[in-house]
């Protein structure tokens, strides 16, 4: 009996992880530890980091935008934001990066197989260089005469039958430099037009601006909304 004794001992002893561990309701728990996402630096190269988005761009086969990363003028990275859900898109995609990183430019050649695609590419990559561009040149100014210069004016708010339109305009001293829309109907063609009447406003240097056809209500709230900033401008 004395031998006996230490051997149930032992056995009761090693049950007792087996109660203490095992789930109550037959269920597991898995906790998972998410690593600490990544921050990307603001700026590198004191402070020469910049990131932009290219205009959206609608084809035939689906909106095309991509995100450009610069460092001082050199483009260091490019990001599709909106690509086609198709797979010729997708195998085009790294090659048309691949190719800008390149040539350091919009000037990239077509991937065969997805012309459309590529298209549209070209037409946000450049927009967002323009952009980039643009923002250079007015930061090499001194901060005093951009600060002379530079004013923002927002337009009138236009209520549509398609939806509210409001536009925000910064001036460059009498030079429209850019132009914002602060409010704008959700729809598709509105979302396609908005870039070309932007783009007619910094050629025309005024309100005097063609309709986009398949737009006409948003352009007239557009031209509305512009005029009206122009003409609290002064």
């Amino acid at each position: 009996m004395k031998r006996v004794i230490p051997v149930l001992v032992l056995s009761v002893a090693g049950l007792i992880p087996v109660w203490c561990y095992a789930p109550s309701d037959g269920s597991t728990t898995t906790t998972e530890a998410a690593a600490p996402a990544s921050t990307p630096s603001a700026s590198t190269g004191g402070g020469s980091s910049q990131v932009v988005k290219g205009s959206t761009v609608d084809t035939e086969k689906g909106p095309v935008q991509v995100e450009v990363t610069f460092d001082g003028d050199k483009i260091t990275a490019v990001k599709l934001l909106q690509q086609p859900n198709h797979p010729q898109t997708e195998a085009a995609v790294p090659k048309l990066v691949a190719e800008t990183l390149t040539a350091q430019s919009a000037d990239v050649d077509t991937v065969s197989g997805a012309t459309i695609t590529s298209d549209g590419y070209r037409e946000s990559l450049q927009a967002a260089i323009d952009a980039q561009a643009e923002s250079s040149a007015a930061s090499s100014a001194s901060p005093s005469e951009s600060a002379a210069a530079s004013q923002v004016v927002a337009g009138s708010t236009v209520n549509t039958e398609k939806g509210t339109v409001q536009v925000e305009v910064t001036f460059e001293g009498d030079t429209i430099g850019s132009v914002r829309m602060l409010q704008q109907p959700n729809h598709p063609q509105t979302e396609a037009a908005v870039p070309k009447l932007i783009a007619e406003t910094l050629e025309a240097q005024s309100a005097d601006i063609d309709a986009v056809s398949g737009a006409t209500i948003t352009s007239e709230g557009y031209v509305e909304s512009l005029q009206a900033a122009i003409d609290a401008k002064g």
